[in-house]
């Protein structure tokens, strides 16, 4: 996927958005083939913190990725920040 693509993606929903008064969190869904062994990482982490999820691993480490390297977006901050903070639930 180029980033055009991506782009095109992005403006479609945001005029979905508009015009639907989405609520304050919206999701996408996201495919993304990654190589095996961050995949078994991922398992391995997940099986040794049950509070985690596949789709928290992965948000949060967007997250961080973009944080680290700029992102100034407020929701971005905040999800990277809580996530480094959060103790595990007990």
């Amino acid at each position: 996927m180029d980033r055009n693509h991506l782009e095109r993606c992005h403006e479609m929903g945001n005029a979905l958005t508009a015009s639907t008064s989405a609520p304050p969190h919206v999701y996408v869904s996201l495919e993304a083939e990654i190589p095996e062994v961050l995949y078994r990482g991922m398992k391995e982490f997940i099986g040794a913190h049950p509070h985690w999820d596949q789709y928290r691993v992965m948000s949060s480490a967007l997250a961080h990725f973009l944080f680290q390297n700029g992102c100034e977006d407020r929701a971005v901050t905040e999800r990277y920040l809580n996530d480094l903070f959060t103790q595990p639930e007990s």
